[in-house]
């Protein structure tokens, strides 16, 4: 769930780490992850009312519309999916219908709440899973392997087996295997461990019509075929692994998990619908061939938006409470071309702002995982030290954004592109470069690109 104290504030703060510019877009989506912590705290009958606000992007590419998005998901501890809209198709066409954006967000709270419980009791299972390494180095089976010098001679010497009449002795063994168990002496070692495979005789593949109704036909072959059980050996460090696995599943109960996943996905889930302008028909455009699912789609999202319940394989989901972020380029369209009831189920939008010279230098230099900061990294893995000159970066930003004058704009992916060309010798020869540091400087960069830029065919084609 999202922190109570995160104030609208505070969150666009930690977007401002990673993102330059949009205000706009951070303020709209701080205020609607604020709006979730409002809603929580009204008595039920007016918290049923409120519905979220959804928010569509608008923008080119690049200018930080999923950045957002995959920021947000950080952030937030709520249930989050991001997809693209053109990975869906009209109901009646093959392809993934809409309706499994709900039933894939539902897993991931599965998995998400699955994994807060089991870290929750995870000292407690890690004493289980000692307890049955313990268990299987004191079998009867394998004895002779695991029954060392150390382990034996001063209590025992003479026992090869510790039968359960020698409680004493079994438990002064125990614990000495145990303080070597932790100690990490035993990893090598191999135990024999009980574990489980899958006895079903059938492969399954289920057609989009059975994941529609959200059925799962492998839990149910699962049913009918519970699974066998086998001895197999393993080291002690794998057997870790997997008998943690095992405890894990016997602590939580997925009853439990899966109520919870259900509640945190109707009351706080997040969908993020990127390329939303490509299901968009521009106004006075033919319909006809590869356009004619769009419209489908738009209407089949229609309800999903505005409200309805997605049968899931673990139950029924309602989207009342679903914030949905979309976001497009609308270069082709416009947000007017949309449905009119799908744009009003949109109420928030917001224009992203197209990258200029000064904002493609800050996003070099300011955010946390700044292009400077990942190749500085990179190459100090060789033993490079690697240093920009402040006139270096501001040619880097100046080249980008005349390319992207020029050619197709791509906003800040640019700079991966130049950025890439730039540093092409460099880390090719890093790994003979080692103990050295190395300056690029503002004539390195034009040296590395002239001979690109001067040739605007070949910038195409490169750049």
């Amino acid at each position: 769930m999202i922190d109570e104290y995160l104030t609208p504030e505070e969150i666009v703060k930690e977007l401002d780490k990673y993102i330059v510019g949009q205000e706009a877009a951070k303020k709209s989506v701080a205020i609607a992850l604020r709006n979730r912590i409002r809603r929580r705290k009204l008595p039920p009958d007016i918290a049923e009312e409120i519905t979220p606000k959804n928010i569509i992007m608008i923008g080119p590419t690049g200018v930080g519309k999923t950045e957002i998005a995959r920021r947000i998901a950080r952030l937030t501890a709520a249930p989050f999916i991001k997809v693209e809209a053109t990975k869906f198709t009209e109901v009646g066409y093959v392809g993934k219908d809409v309706e499994s954006i709900i039933r894939d967000l539902t897993e991931l709270a599965i998995r998400m709440v699955k994994s807060e419980r089991i870290q929750n009791q995870e000292k407690r299972i890690r004493e289980l899973v000692e307890e049955r390494i313990l268990d299987a180095l004191l079998s009867k089976s394998s004895s002779e392997i695991y029954f060392d010098e150390e382990a034996t001679s001063s209590e025992s010497p003479h026992v090869d087996v510790v039968w359960p009449t020698a409680s004493s002795s079994l438990q002064r063994t125990r614990e000495k295997l145990r303080d070597k168990l932790r100690k990490g002496e035993l990893d090598e070692r191999i135990i024999e461990i009980e574990v489980e495979e899958s006895s079903s005789p059938v492969e399954v593949i289920a057609s989009s019509g059975v994941e529609m109704l959200g059925i799962d036909l492998r839990d149910m072959f699962g049913s009918m075929f519970p699974p066998r059980k086998r001895k197999k050996r393993v080291k002690v460090k794998d057997a870790r692994e997997i008998l943690f696995n095992q405890e894990a599943q016997k602590l939580i109960d997925m009853e439990e998990v899966t109520a919870e996943a259900i509640r945190r996905v109707e009351e706080s889930g997040i969908v993020f619908i990127d390329e939303i302008d490509k299901i968009a028909s521009p106004a006075g455009r033919d319909t006809h061939g590869p356009d004619v699912s769009r419209g489908g789609v738009q209407r089949d999202l229609l309800p999903i938006v505005e409200g309805s319940t997605v049968l899931t394989k673990h139950g029924p989901v309602r989207t009342n409470h679903i914030l949905f972020i979309a976001a497009g380029a609308f270069s082709q369209a416009k947000p007017s071309d949309l449905l009119p009831e799908l744009q009003g189920r949109f109420p928030i939008r917001v224009e992203l702002s197209p990258l200029s010279e000064e904002d493609l230098y800050r996003i070099l230099i300011e955010p946390y995982n700044s292009l400077v900061k990942q190749y500085k990294a990179l190459l100090a893995t060789e033993g490079v030290e690697l240093e920009f000159t402040e006139e270096a970066l501001r040619e880097i930003a100046a080249i980008s954004y005349r390319l992207n004058q020029k050619m197709e704009n791509i906003g800040a992916r640019r700079l991966h592109t130049v950025m890439e060309r730039v540093l092409q010798e460099v880390s090719f020869n890093a790994p003979r470069l080692k103990g050295q540091r190395l300056v690029i400087d503002k004539d390195y960069v034009i040296a590395q690109l002239e001979d690109v830029l001067k040739d605007e065919d070949v910038a195409r084609y490169i750049l």
